[in-house]
């Protein structure tokens, strides 16, 4: 986990503790405390969710946004690459015309 998401959880267990304790020592009737402590869980319960989906949804877009510009540079990488290979074939091509050029001069002179 990355540091703002540890803080985030440690920020929502300090909060549930805290709001456990206080109605704990409130002086409620203890039907009351339960109802209060189970009102305050579920709440907590559903701020988790909410900031583990809104924490996934971010790291989805980040993923994916670093996704597509790895994939632009690929592209580019592997366009450069035919490119360069498209000139070194040339390039041997015409060497290997003008070896076959000077063969064919020491074949008819011998």
């Amino acid at each position: 986990m990355s540091k703002s998401s540890n803080t985030i959880v440690g920020l929502l267990a300090g909060t549930v503790i805290g709001a456990t304790l206080g109605i704990l020592f409130a002086p409620d009737k203890g039907v009351k405390s339960r109802q209060r402590i189970s009102d305050e869980a579920l709440a907590a319960k559903d701020k988790v969710v909410e900031t583990a989906s809104e924490l996934k949804e971010k790291v989805s877009s980040a993923v994916s946004d670093k996704k597509e510009t790895l994939d632009a540079q690929l592209e580019s990488v592997v366009s450069d690459v035919s490119h360069k290979a498209e000139d070194v074939i040339s390039t041997l091509e015409k060497k290997l015309k003008e070896l076959k050029e000077k063969n064919k001069k020491l074949q008819k002179s011998a």
